[in-house]
């Protein structure tokens, strides 16, 4: 099934609320804090918690964007979709981002619920400079669409 932001509403996955820059630049400041933590986990060699810190990181920075235009996820699912649906499809945000969030997303879930979820060093390096990279984007589109970079 196709989600557009109708349907994400319909189904409960997306809400309306204020729009709030305010929000918006609390959540990308806690994109950041993961990133901090992820760099510390890799540091660590806390490899499965570096691919989890790395996906909130992108998280918490995609849903700074859905916070200023007076969305609320309820499913990390929407918040891909969300971006897919009204800046993708607009060209302002290229469909690699969306890419990669899911992957990670996926990730995510692996490593919360599948018992033998195994992740190496190369991989959560990449999983961290990606993060990095998409919390870039993200600011971009943050201050093209109106925000100021948290």
């Amino acid at each position: 099934m196709k989600f557009d932001i109708k349907k994400l509403i319909e189904s409960g996955l997306l809400r309306r609320i204020p729009s709030s820059k305010q929000k918006a630049g609390e959540s990308i400041k806690a994109s950041e804090d993961w990133i901090k933590e992820s760099e510390q986990n890799l540091r660590n060699n806390s490899l499965k918690s570096c691919i989890l810190t790395s996906y909130l990181a992108m998280f918490h920075c995609g849903r700074a964007i859905l916070f200023l235009d007076g969305y609320r996820e309820k499913s990390h699912f929407a918040v891909a979709r969300y971006l897919e649906e009204r800046y993708v499809k607009k060209k302002l945000l290229d469909e690699k981002w969306i890419k990669l969030l899911d992957h990670y997303r996926e990730k995510r879930h692996q490593d919360q619920y599948n018992l033998s979820f195994v992740v190496t060093k190369k991989e959560t390096e990449e999983a961290l400079k990606i993060a990095k990279d998409f919390i870039n984007e993200i600011k971009k589109l943050f201050e093209k669409i109106g925000g100021e970079n948290g």
